[in-house]
């Protein structure tokens, strides 16, 4: 009965300790050719995607930054943070003109509306995905402003 009791405990903190965990990937969304069009259709949402392969240098000493800023950006209204595997994805990515790797693009409501070319830093990805959702959303309201 004890060892019954222990044995949960211990199940019981390894979930905790998963769920509660600064590395937690939670914030970021793995997405691939059967989710993607819908995901990145979600109204009122800018997603904010990384494209990479796992073989490519340049993906891999990105190092854990895309989840760093998955957690810099948790909390943002309308704001997703998601990243496709173009070895697996190869149509979805050949469909969103993927070349090179990393590629960073944003889509809002299904439309593309930025590559991302700038510094590979939290603080610079975070400030160009606010700035684009800001302008996302001024449009949005402009648009909803000439239907009155």
């Amino acid at each position: 009965m004890a060892s019954t009791l222990w044995y949960s405990a211990a199940i019981f903190l390894l979930l905790f300790a998963q769920v509660f965990s600064p590395t937690a990937r939670a914030d970021v969304v793995s997405l691939n050719g059967d989710t993607f069009t819908d995901k990145v259709k979600e109204k009122d949402t800018l997603w904010f995607i990384k494209f990479c392969v796992p073989w490519c240098k340049y993906c891999k000493k990105l190092g854990s930054l895309w989840d760093d800023l998955g957690v810099a950006v948790e909390g943002e209204d309308g704001i997703e943070i998601g990243e496709v595997d173009c070895s697996t994805s190869k149509l979805l990515c050949t469909k969103v003109n993927i070349h090179a790797y990393p590629t960073f693009k944003l889509f809002y409501e299904g439309d593309e509306i930025a590559k991302y070319t700038g510094p590979r830093d939290v603080q610079s990805l975070k400030a160009f995905v606010l700035d684009e959702a800001e302008k996302a959303a001024r449009g949005q309201l402009d648009g909803d402003d000439a239907s009155l």
